[in-house]
């Protein structure tokens, strides 16, 4: 699936979108109940022509009324189209809960530098940070335009020195740089600050 934010993934996809809000349907399978203010009466007057000619249903979020006019194969229609709705809305939730991105979300950018911050993590929980990075290069890196990894330490090691394109070669490259790293590096307690700042510094990063 591509890289999109769940709000742009809606407007696509979305109830609204394909006229399957609550609104949306009940204008299509029925009228509302209307109870007007009429001025030369000085009060308000219902439609109760349609009492007891149809089936109502009342809104919960502001009290109105419709009356439902269609018939059971338009309805039918309607269920199928939101238990199809239903069934995109859980494979889009299990996609943004999987692999990297229960991690790091979904990434939008199309320039993007990686701080890297073990601290004083133990061997294996170290190997456990490297193997989800490695799944973000590859789920995600490789569909977006550049990239740099930057290991937070008292002497900052930087895998490039400013953002490279994204291709093939970098992924591996960058991934080999990953995986022999030292697993205790000295640390400053300043290095986590300063290897943001030098993120941050790179004039193709936009956040």
């Amino acid at each position: 699936q591509p890289l999109v934010s769940s709000s742009k993934w809606l407007q696509l996809h979305g109830l609204k979108r394909n006229k399957l809000s609550l609104s949306q349907i009940l204008s299509q399978i029925g009228f509302q109940h209307r109870k007007d203010y009429v001025t030369t009466l000085g009060k308000l007057v219902a439609s109760r022509y349609a009492g007891g000619l149809f089936p109502q249903y009342k809104r919960a979020q502001d009290g109105s009324v419709y009356n439902l006019t269609a018939k059971k194969e338009l309805i039918l229609h309607f269920v199928d189209c939101l238990m199809g709705a239903i069934e995109l809305y859980k494979q889009r939730m299990e996609w943004l809960t999987s692999e990297s991105r229960q991690i790091f979300g979904v990434i939008q950018e199309q320039c993007i530098v990686i701080v890297l911050d073990f601290g004083v993590v133990a061997p294996t929980e170290f190997d456990l940070c490297r193997d989800a990075l490695s799944m973000v290069l590859v789920e995600q890196v490789t569909q977006i335009a550049k990239f740099n990894l930057i290991r937070a330490a008292q002497d900052l090691m930087k895998w490039q020195q400013k953002s490279a394109p994204v291709s093939e070669h970098t992924v591996e490259s960058a991934l080999t740089w990953l995986w022999k790293l030292d697993h205790m590096t000295a640390a400053s307690h300043t290095s986590s600050a300063e290897a943001l700042l030098e993120a941050m510094s790179d004039e193709a990063v936009s956040s």
